[in-house]
């Protein structure tokens, strides 16, 4: 057992399981039970209105989403921002555009290398035969 600062609250506190303390721990689950509670009384809420009405941040809601604890279905107005471009998204954490070039961008990054080993081997004459060397 080790002693860590939470980087949450900044107290001190015995690192066990969990990268935060036990007083940000119970005030987290508070946090989503004032969330849940909230979308089940109001099931078409905004992102934004889920924040103001429950006094939770937006990014911590983004956190119960990415974590499952809130499920979209929950709540259909729901969405949030693509990391990459901004757009309104329901699930994952990048849009499909967004998702399809970066798809590309990496095919390509790992496929040249590829062609340029495979030329280099043709541009030279290999052989396993010892006979020419000196003795």
């Amino acid at each position: 057992m080790s002693l860590d600062n939470c980087p949450r609250c900044g107290k001190l506190y015995a690192n066990n399981f969990r990268d935060i303390c036990p007083a940000c721990i119970k005030e987290i689950d508070e946090e989503y039970t004032r969330c849940s509670d909230y979308l089940r009384k109001n099931k078409g809420a905004t992102l934004q209105e889920l924040s103001e009405g429950t006094n939770v941040t937006i990014r911590q809601i983004h956190r119960f989403i990415r974590e499952g604890r809130i499920s979209i279905m929950e709540g259909p107005n729901l969405t949030y921002a693509c990391e990459s471009c901004g757009k309104a998204i329901r699930e994952g954490s990048m849009c499909m555009e967004c998702r399809g070039r970066f798809a590309k961008q990496f095919k390509d990054a790992t496929v040249m290398p590829e062609r340029d080993e495979k030329k280099s081997l043709r541009d030279t004459y290999q052989t396993d035969k010892m006979r020419d060397w000196p003795k």
